[in-house]
């Protein structure tokens, strides 16, 4: 399996390129700001053809580069039906900001447009992308339509958590879609039960694995000892 990643733009989103090695199709998870020369080059490097785009969520700084890439690579994106409407206005629809600070950031550069091809995802659903069986579980909380991405193979058990879960942290549940009790839910039913030898692919930081999450992250312990503190969590502030 060849998996590359790197942070991308002003929030340090991480955009990562898998494939099932070098020559062969390949899928683009959250490509957000400033995303596109590294994932040319990553594309380049290794001789992949693009398949599709995969979106955990609607934030714009994961899906910031998906309408131009799509076009370039004539591939479709694909996300969650909850989170479908946020590509009709990724700004507006993520947080408050001025169009003049968004453009400000970008150097006069915004790309506002819908992809060209989109698909919708539901819950539960296997997938075959790019020769590779990708599991697409819903997992609201951070918005009504993130969803983790999983894989089991020969090289172990992978998951890309988008902003659910970080290294330390979740995913913050303040921002418009968001909501606590959604989100503790996810952390109970769809986190918790992952083996321990799961790779954890975040959507901003390092990667880290469930042994090690499930030991040291504070929001799963807590969820681990009792479900009914869900509105007191503190808001963590990783992802936009």
């Amino acid at each position: 399996m060849l998996i590359e990643g790197f942070p991308a733009g002003s929030w340090g989103t991480n955009c990562y390129v898998v494939a099932t090695g070098p020559g062969e199709p390949a899928v683009i998870i959250d490509p957000g700001q400033d995303s596109i020369d590294g994932i040319r080059e990553i594309i380049s490097r290794n001789r992949l053809h693009p398949a599709a785009v995969i979106l955990t969520h609607g934030h714009i700084d994961h899906v910031w580069s998906v309408a131009p890439l799509g076009k370039e690579f004539d591939i479709p994106a694909l996300i969650h039906r909850k989170d479908r409407y946020r590509l009709n206005d990724p700004a507006g629809s993520s947080f408050a900001a001025a169009r003049e600070q968004l453009l400000a950031m970008t150097k006069g550069e915004l790309e506002l447009t819908e992809p060209e091809k989109i698909e919708v995802l539901d819950s539960d659903m296997q997938l075959t992308l790019a020769g590779i069986n990708f599991g697409f579980q819903h997992a609201p909380g951070h918005t009504e339509g993130s969803m983790v991405i999983s894989h089991s193979g020969e090289e172990g058990d992978l998951l890309f958590s988008g902003d659910v879960l970080f290294a330390g942290s979740i995913g913050r549940t303040d921002l418009p879609g968001g909501s606590s009790s959604d989100m503790n839910a996810t952390l109970r039913d769809v986190i918790l039960p992952l083996p321990d030898r799961t790779l954890v692919y975040p959507g901003h930081g390092p990667s880290t694995s469930m042994g090690i999450e499930r030991f040291a992250n504070p929001f799963l312990r807590q969820i681990s000892e009792s479900d009914t503190n869900t509105e007191k969590q503190p808001h963590p502030g990783k992802g936009l």
